[in-house]
């Protein structure tokens, strides 16, 4: 029951962190073991609190899982990238799917601490916390994140006009 309620939600989650299909089977199937045997750690808090506590289970295994098995570059950022504009684009009109997409794009680090910063709501001072690297790491991943992030949109909608399709 708990399984059949929540693994759509949580593979979603997973699939934020991990790309490849095989990965977010296997960190899904870690979680709920995790899930399962921890599940007289969980409090009750309200409607939610459940979902909410097992999306943490599932971040801290996809890093885990991540730290684990690959070798994350986090690049420092350069006068190049400090001077990238800071204007974002208008993504009400972008599908939702194809900003995923471009999400999942991202390399590891930014995508990381991208989904970390803005989906997950932790701070800067959390995320070097769970990822071992200093806050200004963080800050300048999530500051280059951003910038892919806006360039692609930027492009899309460009090629959009371009051939005349509704986004």
């Amino acid at each position: 029951m708990v399984y059949s309620r929540y693994i759509k939600v949580l593979t979603a989650v997973c699939s934020r962190y991990l790309i490849e299909e095989e990965d977010v089977k296997d960190v899904l199937q870690e979680s709920f073991i995790k899930i399962f045997t921890s599940i007289g750690d969980f409090r009750f808090r309200g409607e939610g609190s459940l979902q909410a506590w097992m999306i943490r289970v599932v971040v801290n295994e996809s890093l885990k899982f991540i730290r684990k098995n690959s070798r994350i570059d986090f690049t420092t950022m350069t006068d190049e990238h400090a001077d990238m504009p800071d204007e974002e684009p208008e993504i009400d009109i972008v599908p939702t799917d194809v900003i995923y997409g471009f999400i999942r794009q991202l390399p590891d680090g930014y995508r990381m601490i991208f989904n970390l910063y803005v989906v997950e709501g932790r701070n800067h001072k959390e995320i070097s916390g769970l990822l071992g690297i200093k806050e200004s790491t963080s800050a300048s991943q999530l500051h280059r994140a951003k910038a892919i992030l806006a360039e692609k949109i930027r492009s899309y909608q460009k090629e959009c006009q371009i051939i005349g399709k509704e986004l």
